[in-house]
């Protein structure tokens, strides 16, 4: 790591651990500032981190949300890259064998689908996520993947992270994308919906009590019909 270090909220589970969800917040695609607790980016994160722990808690699930060093995405380096690696590192180091969930926003949903071939990552859930043209597929393999992006984000491209998902179906053990109505980037017009798909996937993907019927039926779907679903 740098002279700055990343950090991490921790939001234990109880009883037993069986599970981490590391949640990645959104950022610029270049940019040395420091990411302070503040900065809106993060911030928009901490209550899908708190209800990801009210729903998950019980199962005994810690959720960690990690603020990034700097805020951008600063190729070649790949500072947001490196942050989240540095975290999914310290989990296993921690909790070895335990599986992850990775939750990103923007910026924060291409870093969980970059790094989601670390070997504890069971599952991602990348919400607007930013997707350009050519972002590579093969970390994903044999992993779950939910996309949800806003029909009226101009900040990132829906119809790029539908081309992802085409060329990930290939490869991810099963991969859904929904399509959410009326809504931006900032996930602030309809942010329950947002945070009930995030919390469905996590429980889903460990194979926990799902929390309501969303997800109902929806890995069965055809595939055309899977990466449009409608909300």
């Amino acid at each position: 790591m740098s002279e700055r270090q990343a950090a991490v909220t921790i939001r234990r589970g109880r009883g037993p651990l069986r599970a981490v969800v590391l949640v990645l917040h959104g950022g610029a695609e270049h940019g040395r500032a420091t990411v302070h607790p503040w900065r809106l980016a993060y911030l928009r994160m901490v209550p899908i981190a708190k209800s990801l722990h009210r729903a998950t808690a019980r199962h005994g699930v810690e959720v960690r949300l990690l603020r990034n060093r700097v805020r951008g995405w600063n190729a070649p380096g790949l500072d947001a890259v490196r942050d989240a690696r540095w975290a999914l590192d310290g989990i296993r180091a921690e909790h070895p064998g335990v599986p992850v969930v990775l939750v990103g926003h923007s910026m924060g949903g291409r870093v969980a689908l970059r790094v989601a071939d670390d070997p504890a990552v069971a599952g991602v859930c990348a919400l607007a996520p930013w997707t350009p043209a050519g972002e590579p597929v093969a970390a994903v393999r044999d992993r779950a993947v939910l996309i949800a992006h806003g029909t009226k984000d101009l900040i990132t491209s829906p119809a790029d992270s539908y081309t992802f998902g085409s060329r990930a179906e290939t490869v991810a053990s099963r991969i859904a994308r929904f399509e959410v109505s009326d809504e931006g980037h900032a996930m602030l017009r309809r942010s329950p919906v947002w945070t009930r798909l995030v919390c469905a996937f996590t429980l889903d993907t460990l194979g926990l009590p799902p929390s309501d019927g969303m997800l109902t039926g929806m890995w069965t779907r055809p595939i055309a019909e899977r990466l449009r679903i409608p909300l």
